[in-house]
């Protein structure tokens, strides 16, 4: 597997679920306070949310295809960006500090409305911030796997997510640099070394000279006869 690339998207998994851990902390105490009577619909979608978060990081961070990958992540990035418009909402662009001595209702008395502002303003930072990362991630991976298709790698889409290479790498293992990159031509040659060149030419095919690189000519063999230029 590619180092650079596996190291980048585990330190970005750990991002995410440290923020989905914060959203999920945050939701469990509003389901404290609100439900089943208070806030009951924004309550239980700010809980599953970061829930199937985590859980689909979990399933996807030892198995996972560039495919499976983009879909769960899109899937992901559309429900934090609910999640993300929702909060907005709700909160709108109020001043927290303003509300110090004002109560909030909640389903068993009520709680301070600048702790429930400044808690409503991480959720909604945190889940515009989530919305953001994973689609930088999205936008990567595809970049990343079209590298790879380019390298030949034709089945890159299906394969584990590991084997992309990072900017500047190839797929696979091991990573090496991609400029410049040789080129390898299908049919054997023979470099010219002066003098007269010996070629041992193969059955069923053609001799083929050509001009080379300092006026040195290079022998290669072509299968079948060499189409002649009139």
């Amino acid at each position: 597997m590619t180092v650079v690339f596996t190291n980048i998207r585990i330190a970005a998994y750990v991002f995410i679920f440290a923020l989905s851990a914060t959203v999920l902390g945050v939701a469990s105490n509003f389901a404290k306070l609100f439900l089943p009577h208070v806030q009951h619909d924004y309550t239980i979608f700010s809980l599953v949310v970061p829930s199937v978060t985590i859980f689909a990081l979990l399933l996807i961070l030892q198995f996972a295809q560039p495919v499976v990958e983009v879909l769960v992540h899109v899937v992901l990035g559309i429900l934090w960006l609910t999640m993300a418009s929702w909060t907005s909402d709700i909160i709108g662009p109020m001043q927290c500090y303003i509300l110090g001595g004002i109560s909030t209702p909640t389903n068993n008395g009520s709680m301070s409305a600048r702790s429930y502002c400044y808690q409503m303003k991480v959720m909604e930072a945190f889940s515009w911030a989530m919305f953001i990362s994973l689609l930088g991630f999205i936008v990567i991976v595809i970049c990343l796997t079209s590298r790879a298709i380019a390298f030949g790698r034709r089945y890159a889409w299906t394969e584990h997510i590991s084997q992309l290479g990072w900017f500047g790498e190839l797929p696979g293992y091991p990573t090496e640099a991609v400029y410049p990159r040789p080129y390898y031509s299908p049919y054997p040659y023979y470099p010219y070394h002066g003098g007269s060149p010996y070629v041992q030419q193969m059955p069923g095919h053609s001799v083929l000279i050509q001009p080379g690189a300092n006026g040195v000519p290079m022998v290669s063999q072509m299968p079948g006869p060499v189409p002649s230029a009139g």
